[in-house]
């Protein structure tokens, strides 16, 4: 399947990430049908033109025409999904994902999957402290990472596409990863950097700390807005690496205790300067 604008894209989900997806793909002259829970949230995709019909019911005669499928639904009940629902899918759709754990997700979803029909998961690396389609924006992609995690199951013609996806809505980096490799990294950048914040905003509870803080708190516990029922959901999911991840913040935060507590500056600055010149890799050229 080569991804031409002839294609009916189907769009399970219709939130933040799949609202974006839908602006940034019918800007391209795809044809975009959405499925989503909430009537209200059709209504205003279909009146401020991001999608081109909606439903709030997987129709079978909707699946039938679909031939890429993007779900952007929580992991579990994305599986759920495909048990109750994939006997509708059309021979030969393409079926990818926005699912934040690949690992716990892509292997059952595959080993669960008709023949006919092929999975093909990513990640976009992206998005904003705001939910629901209303708040939707392909920019967000801009600048922004999308990784595809294929597995021995996956062609090479359904990799191929499904990083042209990423490259078409304007991601930055598009990059290959196997889903475990991909869950190891993201519960270093994404997952521990989220339980920092949650931390911070949990353990002092002064009042009016808002009046009081600058731009280095703020940028810090910018993330700390966390949808809780999305998160724990993906922490839990992806729970041996993320404790791993976490030890060896603890570790390091107690080395970094450690040189405070014993006055030993040298190291203190040694870790600072470590910590600079790893910083400056992400800095924006």
């Amino acid at each position: 399947m080569m991804l031409d604008t002839s294609k009916n894209i189907l769009i399970v989900g219709l939130g933040l990430i799949g609202g974006s997806y839908a602006k940034a793909l019918r800007k391209l002259g795809f044809k975009i049908s959405a499925i989503t829970l909430n009537q209200e949230d059709i209504d205003y995709a279909i009146e401020n033109g991001i999608i081109d019909e909606g439903f709030t019911e997987p129709l079978p005669e909707v699946l039938e025409k679909a031939e890429l499928v993007v779900f952007a639904l929580y992991p579990k009940v994305f599986v759920e999904w495909i048990e109750k629902y994939q006997k509708f899918l059309k021979p030969g759709a393409l079926l990818t994902d926005v699912t934040g754990v690949k690992a716990s997700v892509v292997y059952k979803i595959q080993e669960m999957l008709r023949p006919d029909v092929e999975f093909i998961a990513a990640h976009p690396m992206a998005g904003k402290e705001v939910y629901g389609v209303q708040n939707s924006d392909p920019k967000i992609f801009h600048g922004a990472n999308y990784i595809v995690t294929p597995t021995e199951k996956n062609s090479d013609s359904a990799i191929k596409d499904c990083l042209e996806l990423g490259r078409l809505m304007g991601f930055n980096n598009v990059s290959i990863l196997s889903p475990e490799k991909h869950d190891e990294m993201i519960g270093f950048v994404s997952q521990l950097t989220h339980c920092i914040a949650v931390s911070l905003m949990n353990c002092y509870d002064g009042e009016k700390l808002q009046d009081y803080t600058g731009d280095s708190f703020r940028d810090l516990t910018r993330i700390a807005r966390i949808n809780d029922e999305m998160w724990s959901e993906l922490f839990l999911l992806n729970k041996e690496t993320l404790l791993d991840q976490m030890d060896k913040f603890l570790a390091e935060f107690e080395k970094l205790r450690k040189t405070l507590e014993t006055g030993d500056r040298e190291t203190m600055r040694e870790m600072m300067k470590v910590s600079t010149a790893r910083r400056a890799l992400f800095d924006k050229k």
